[in-house]
């Protein structure tokens, strides 16, 4: 007999809103998790007396769920959300220019200033970026034809050249798509850039965590969870699930079953066929092609400031962007005059294979052409950290195998960043699958769902 309590499998940001959306609606939640945390692929690790972000994980003004999350998790106060749009942009020449939009100017003229300035450019390729914006605002990002193209074929359709791809356009995709352009998706590109930056002026201000990711993402989750009354069992590695939503799991040398009507199977593609395969003989079998895209972070700590910026992005080098971690990894309070770094590196599948040694050293001194003063710092200790399968490969012909969350056996529903959220892979399309999951379990009426913004 079945029992009523659902089973969200997984605790990642997609399981999490799951188990939270369920026990909102008044269903029992038990919540499995195969490791002794929470919070999937944005998570944070102690070394040496740091707290270590995995990875440098942002969110935009107009990401609606994960602020949603944040709410639900009372942790809007361990984040910073830019009060307006303001992406400082180095070259290692020493030229800068700032992405910032003017206060109380409409989109898409909320860009134009910084678009006008952007020094980076000559006159006449910052006329073909206003050229190309124009073109996207032209784009619906819901039309799957899109899917069709690469972003670098409609950009080279539409008057860009490689320089304005690599000055500017690629700043934005890269770190979103965690692909290059050649070969991103135009369709998610699409979303990126329409609702991200050109529909609605405050969409693309940026925010952070200012604490370690796992005091949100496992911590605040786990007494927002515990609270809301969903069971969260951790260490607990679920082995099969067989038709009819029977849940075999395992903590050791202990057996758990649960025999449910309701399961969110909440994991990334490549471990959600190996614990369910019946998936390959359903609507969600061609996600198995989805492959995978690695991102790699480059750790640098600093015997001394070496930057005033919170974070920037870089072009005409290998750094693509860097965060200021300083404060949020505790290093303030041991060493008050160090500062701490962390670089990042998307689409990476050109490093991957690059010894921690030589990556360490190359980026340091990629730091040190971009910001002078890294030059004449002492370097107190880098490290490299890889997640080899961060996101799935979001190239073109992507969309066409990204499941919804009824694509499962009977009983079992589909939740995670690889389904077909209408998102890139990022937090913000982690959290909606996760509702979404949830509400076609609970088949709530359209009127009845959480409304987010398209």
């Amino acid at each position: 007999m079945a029992d009523d309590r659902a089973v969200v499998v997984g605790g990642g940001l997609a399981g999490i809103s799951a188990a939270l959306r369920l026990a909102d609606a008044g269903r029992e939640v038990v919540l499995l998790e195969r490791r002794t945390r929470l919070g999937g692929a944005a998570f944070s690790f102690a070394r040496d007396g740091l707290s270590v972000d995995n990875g440098q994980h942002v969110f935009l003004r107009c990401c609606a769920a994960y602020r949603w999350l944040l709410q639900r998790l009372d942790a809007e106060s361990m984040t910073h959300l830019q009060p307006r749009l303001d992406i400082p942009v180095l070259r290692p020449d020493g030229r800068q220019a700032r992405l910032s939009r003017v206060p109380g100017v409409p989109a898409p003229a909320h860009l134009g200033a910084a678009l006008a300035r952007y020094r980076l450019l000559s006159a006449t390729d910052r006329a073909r970026i206003i050229r190309g914006a124009l073109a996207f605002r032209m784009l619906d990002p819901s039309d799957r034809m899109l899917d069709e193209q690469t972003l670098e074929q409609f950009l080279l359709a539409h008057g860009q050249t490689p320089a304005t791809i690599d000055a500017l356009w690629s700043i934005v995709a890269t770190a979103t798509l965690n692909l290059a352009p050649r070969e991103a998706s135009l369709a998610l590109a699409a979303k990126v850039f329409r609702t991200g930056l050109l529909d609605h002026a405050a969409a693309g201000d940026v925010g952070y965590a200012v604490v370690p990711l796992g005091d949100i993402h496992s911590t605040a989750a786990q007494r927002a969870l515990e609270a809301s009354g969903v069971e969260v069992r951790l260490r607990h590695t679920v082995e099969k699930i067989e038709p009819g939503a029977v849940v075999h799991a395992s903590a050791g040398h202990t057996a758990y079953r649960a025999d449910t009507d309701t399961v969110v199977l909440a994991l990334p593609h490549r471990d959600a066929f190996a614990t369910l395969p019946a998936l390959r003989t359903g609507r969600a079998a061609p996600a198995a092609g989805l492959g995978h895209s690695p991102i790699v972070n480059v750790h640098v700590v600093y015997d001394r400031q070496v930057t005033d910026l919170p974070f920037a992005a870089a072009v005409n080098s290998d750094v693509q962007w860097f965060f200021d971690r300083t404060d949020s990894s505790g290093l303030h309070r041991t060493a008050p005059r160090a500062q701490y770094l962390a670089v990042t590196v998307s689409a990476a599948d050109g490093v991957l294979a690059e010894t921690s040694g030589a990556l360490g050293a190359r980026f340091a001194d990629e730091l040190a052409r971009l910001l002078p003063r890294a030059g004449r710092a002492e370097v107190l200790d880098v490290f490299v950290t890889r997640e080899r399968r961060a996101t799935f490969r979001q190239a073109a012909g992507s969309w066409a195998m990204r499941p919804d969350a009824a694509a499962g056996p009977d009983g079992i529903w589909l939740a995670g960043a690889w389904t077909d959220t209408g998102w890139p892979d990022t937090m913000e399309s982690a959290v909606r699958s996760g509702i979404a999951a949830a509400e076609a379990a609970l088949h709530l009426p359209t009127s009845q769902r959480v409304r987010f913004a398209a």
